[in-house]
């Protein structure tokens, strides 16, 4: 019996161990993931990540000259039209070196009356010394003298009317830089975004960070970045489809519009580990053919493109014929 003893001690210990281990266990449950995965019903496809943009791409202005924001007349959402005001800046400085500049100006047109007085007289008295050089009244230096005079109010009269137009041309590039003090619409479209406020300091050309954004709209456009892996699998007359992330069932047609030809770095990233950022993509347009999504410019997109079976003959022919024209 109490050869017994032992086994039976260990198996009884190794049970409790089994009945422990199992209690601890997690179990895990399967969970339905946060949100559906993106599907489309193509049976071969290209997948790519969209980007929303306007029909007449994202449009950054800047002012033309340099200085402190006096009134903002837009809002976000505002729809403008081709040349309507959106910014106008501090002109005071502007405005007195106008008012300075015009009073120079009738100063030298005065200048040019004067000038013109002198050159009359000056004319009348060398032809009366034309006249009596002739009859001997006059000696010849005193006619000299005359032509002398007439000759220089000829030349003051010349350079009066130079000051002119030098004041003129001074008073219309004031009158410009008053002009290019207000920041116009170049197009019909929607504004985006506005990130400067009335006494804020605009700076002259373009900003590390736009400060206003316009773009029409209507009708929106999706930029998709297809790998260039994959990018010879993109047909022009191939059916396309978007979706909006995070939620398949919101999804739209897409119509082709162009490719952008030059390959250029990858930029838009998903988030997916396994993405590789030292890969170039195709850049390819296509319109949003769904007016009524509620989609916004700068939105992410998962975009499907309708491709053949990889590796099908029609490719491998469209491919070569690629290479082929690029080496050419």
């Amino acid at each position: 019996m109490k050869s017994l003893l032992l086994p039976l001690s260990a198996a009884a210990a190794l049970v409790l161990a089994g009945v422990s281990i199992a209690r601890t266990q997690l179990v895990l449950h399967p969970t339905a993931p946060p949100q559906p995965p993106p599907r489309t019903d193509f049976p071969a496809r290209v997948a790519a990540l969209g980007l929303v943009e306007p029909s007449s791409e994202a449009v950054a202005l800047s002012a033309h000259v340099a200085g402190v924001v006096e009134r903002v007349r837009v809002r976000v959402g505002d729809v403008v039209r081709t040349g309507d005001v959106l910014v106008e800046l501090d002109t005071r400085q502007l405005r007195a070196e106008l008012a300075e500049r015009c009073a120079g100006l009738e100063v030298a047109r005065a200048r040019v009356k004067s000038a013109a007085a002198a050159r009359a007289d000056a004319d009348d008295q060398f032809t009366r010394a034309d006249r009596l050089v002739e009859q001997s009244v006059i000696s010849t230096d005193e006619f000299n003298r005359r032509r002398f005079v007439r000759d220089s109010a000829a030349a003051a009269l010349e350079e009066a009317q130079a000051a002119v137009a030098a004041a003129e041309a001074a008073v219309r590039s004031v009158e410009t830089s008053l002009e290019r003090s207000v920041v116009r619409a170049p197009l019909d479209a929607t504004v985006l975004q506005v990130k400067i406020r009335a006494g804020e300091y605009a700076p002259a050309g373009p900003a590390a960070t736009p400060w206003l954004l316009l773009g029409d709209v209507t009708p929106l456009h999706v930029r998709v970045d297809v790998d260039e892996h994959e990018a010879w699998r993109v047909r022009a007359d191939a059916a396309a489809e978007a979706q909006v992330r995070g939620n398949p069932a919101l999804a739209t047609p897409l119509r082709f519009v162009r490719f952008e030809p030059y390959v250029v770095p990858k930029r838009s990233l998903t988030g997916d580990s396994a993405e590789r950022v030292d890969t170039r993509v195709l850049q390819v347009i296509y319109r949003v053919e769904n007016a009524g999504l509620n989609l916004f410019p700068g939105q992410q997109m998962d975009v499907f493109i309708e491709a053949s079976a990889a590796g099908s003959t029609a490719e491998r022919e469209e491919k070569n014929g690629r290479e082929l024209a690029v080496r050419r």
